[in-house]
């Protein structure tokens, strides 16, 4: 008999227990399922709602039942379902009728979304900490080649030069907004649904507020039906794990670029490559592609969430079933792109001397002749047409800027000096853009002083919140 079953005069058709029980992957949250169930019922026994033996008894049943999961003793049923009722299942076997006496008080519909929370309130912190290393990997690199000048892209096309140091930083505040996000994200995660019951509350008179404060929880969800039937926590998360991957995709694709004998600018190191089984000579950039190709993966997951939702009537429906799987999968996908980017970006070579050549034979300094010859008095309009015709000229006779003499320059202005040679160098050229934000080398290394800061924030948000993770079955063995 199911432990819902009083009014059923039959058992559920096989099929439906098969397509509706969701254990196979809701194992995932049974650390937490028994962690809120702890929480719950030193309630009930502060609250008077249960004898102190009866609670200290369950207690004692859900720990071995912990153990007993963590060690893989435990047999998690199909026919029980979901990961709730699989624990009070194995709680009664442990302890007897008396582990009935858990669920007083409570719903399955308030238990899972106090799981989920907790759950994601570990990974928000885990991905947080990998994003940190992240940036700490790109700032490394790029406090490693502050000299090194490579060309800047617009449509894919060569247009201005600028430090590597100053590329690895922009993506360095990239995911700086990611952590952000994460983090305030954290006040919307960190409610406790638990007392909202089914979807109206409870007649027993229970404390939410200790439930909360002994899970480490801000605060309760304040109305019992949005307590239930929120899953906007859900949703921001994949939001924000779909910025994550729009950004990891953005820099695995200049990495894919980057090592091909066309750019030549980087190698990845042959731990984070694989070859090929018909080709002996290739070095492919797995890693980075597939990374990249996860990204559809993660969106999948936004959207599917988001329809499943976007119909649904007030409070708990079945299809709330469906708010899981995309959101272990996101977290996972997440994990392991993360903690392999870090290692990859800090042992990749970044190939300088290919890089100058690169910026060295290219027309990515026309702007600073055009500006040139704004600071000798000619309007910008003006000074674009000229150089136009310069680069034009260049063009038609297979050279560069620098490769002309100053006989040529003069030919299309008098204004030009000899001192055009100085100011059209790749790091002349770099160190005109001495503004806030831009890519002079002191302005770069003034982002990385900020880097530094962000990092000590990050730094101190994780330590805040890394006791509130339910990291192994030790502690949720000791509740606070």
């Amino acid at each position: 008999m199911k432990l819902w079953g009083g009014r059923f005069t039959k058992p559920t058709n096989q099929l439906v227990d098969e397509y509706t029980a969701s254990i196979h992957f809701d194992k995932k949250l049974a650390k937490y399922d028994i962690q809120g169930s702890l929480a719950h019922v030193e309630m009930l026994k502060v609250c008077n709602i249960i004898s102190q033996s009866d609670a200290d008894s369950i207690a004692a049943g859900l720990k071995a039942v912990a153990v007993k999961i963590e060690n893989g003793e435990a047999e998690l049923s199909e026919e029980h379902e979901d990961i709730h009722m699989n624990v009070e299942k194995l709680l009664i076997e442990e302890v007897g009728p008396v582990g009935g006496k858990l669920h007083t008080g409570r719903s399955r519909n308030d238990q899972v979304a106090l799981d989920m929370r907790l759950y994601l309130r570990d990974a928000l912190v885990e991905i947080s900490q990998l994003l940190v290393d992240v940036q700490k990997a790109l700032y490394k690199q790029a406090g490693e080649n502050l000299d090194t000048v490579l060309p800047g892209y617009t449509h894919l096309q060569r247009a201005q030069p600028v430090l590597f140091a100053h590329h690895m930083m922009a993506y360095v505040f990239m995911f700086q907004r990611d952590v952000e996000r994460i983090s305030d994200s954290w006040k919307r995660v960190n409610k406790s649904p638990l007392g909202a019951g089914a979807l109206a509350g409870t007649t027993f008179p229970i404390d939410r507020n200790l439930v909360a404060e002994q899970l480490g929880f801000d605060g309760v969800c304040e109305n019992s039906l949005d307590a239930v039937s929120d899953r906007d926590f859900v949703v921001e998360f994949l939001s924000n794990a779909s910025l994550i991957s729009v950004h990891l995709s953005r820099l695995c694709e200049e990495f894919v670029q980057w090592s091909s004998a066309e750019f030549n600018f980087i190698e990845l190191d042959d731990a984070f490559c694989t070859g090929s089984s018909m080709m002996p000579q290739k070095k492919n950039p797995d890693v980075a592609e597939l990374v990249r190709g996860k990204t559809g993966r993660v969106y999948g997951h936004l959207i599917g969430m988001l329809t499943t939702l976007k119909g649904l009537p007030l409070a708990y429906n079945k299809d709330m079933q469906e708010d899981k799987e995309g959101m272990f999968d996101t977290v996972e996908t997440l994990r392991g792109a993360l903690g392999l980017f870090a290692p990859m970006i800090e042992t990749m070579d970044v190939k300088k001397e290919n890089m100058y050549e690169a910026v060295s034979k290219d027309f990515s300094n026309a702007t600073d002749l055009a500006d040139y010859l704004v600071g000798k008095g000619m309007p910008f309009r003006e000074s674009h047409a000229v150089v136009g015709q310069v680069v034009l000229h260049c063009i038609n006779k297979n050279k560069y800027l620098l490769d002309l003499t100053i006989e040529e320059f003069q030919s299309f202005s008098d204004l030009i000096e000899s001192d055009i040679f100085d100011v059209l160098v790749p790091e002349a050229v770099v160190n005109a853009r001495d503004v806030e934000g831009g890519t002079a080398r002191n302005r770069v290394v003034h982002q990385m002083e900020l880097a530094e800061q962000l990092f000590d924030s990050s730094a101190t948000w994780l330590k805040k919140h890394e006791t509130n993770q339910l990291s192994d079955f030790n502690i949720l063995t000791n509740p606070k």
